[in-house]
């Protein structure tokens, strides 16, 4: 499957699947704030720009996200995404016990405001489900 690159910094790196409709991030290390809201924002404008409704999300280097950008993802961003039609998010999960706890909670929320959702240790593997879904 083809992919397109839309972002790749220090901080993170956002592909697009054009075939699939899939929006999928790596972070690459801790990220927050400016950083992080950049790669949503980013992924979000993929998602409605092409009708996508699948995310990837590889927060396997990241942390214990901040309540301020936690606070900003549930209501400001999150509402859009759905809106745009945003509907499985496939996750693999962080490494570190805090950022753990609070994907945790995440996706606890998300899949309570109807997003479908599925852990994953492999990004392959996350992929995959994501491409069987029509």
């Amino acid at each position: 499957m083809s992919q397109l690159t839309l972002l790749d910094t220090d901080y993170a790196t956002l592909w697009y699947y054009p075939e699939g409709k899939i929006v999928r991030h790596q972070f690459n290390k801790f990220i927050h704030g400016e950083h992080f809201r950049g790669v949503l924002e980013t992924g979000l404008q993929a998602l409605q720009q092409n009708s996508a409704a699948k995310w990837l999300s590889d927060d396997r280097k990241n942390s214990a996200i901040p309540t301020s950008d936690l606070t900003w993802t549930f209501e400001d961003w999150s509402p859009r995404c759905i809106q745009a039609g945003w509907k499985h998010w496939a996750v693999i999960m962080p490494t570190k016990t805090g950022g753990q706890m609070t994907m945790e909670r995440t996706i606890k929320q998300y899949a309570e405001m109807g997003v479908e959702v599925q852990i994953f240790d492999d990004p392959d593997e996350a992929l995959a489900w994501l491409e069987s879904i029509p």
